[in-house]
Formats: structure tokens, sequence, C-alpha cells
């Protein structure tokens, strides 16, 4: 646990210096996801869209997502 924490700030540094406005998911499992741009939520299919640190369109369901905090 304590070396996937390790990688998200290390991870996190790294993007520290992008441009755009970043946003980062808590999910219930745990992880941290650093998008690019607010997450869209699609309210009828109930999931979130974004884009990734690779700059590639992911979804995730609107249920998994604990926190969303604007970087």
């Amino acid at each position: 646990m304590k070396l996937s924490a390790s990688i998200c700030l290390v991870l996190l540094a790294a993007l520290a210096g992008c441009s755009s406005t970043q946003y980062i998911m808590s999910t219930k499992e745990g992880r941290m996801i650093v998008t690019h741009g607010k997450p869209d939520l699609d309210e009828k299919a109930g999931s979130y869209e974004y884009r990734d640190a690779e700059g590639k369109r992911m979804t995730i369901m609107k249920g998994e997502v604990v926190q969303i905090m604007e970087r």
C-alpha cells in the first residue's frame, strides 16, 4: 500500500508542471486518478468521462468515485 501511495505522489509531482487544470478523483478502491480538465458526468450512463495523464479518453462509473478535487 505504501508503494502505491508513493507512486501516486511521484506521478502527481511529475504532472505538476502541466498547464491545464488538473483534477484528482479518489475511488472506493483507494486509487487517485489525475485528470486533465474537469471530468464530465454523463447522468444517463452514470459515469464520468475524463482524459488521463496520457491524454486518453477514459470513463469510470459514478458509484466508484468518492471525491473529485481541483488541483
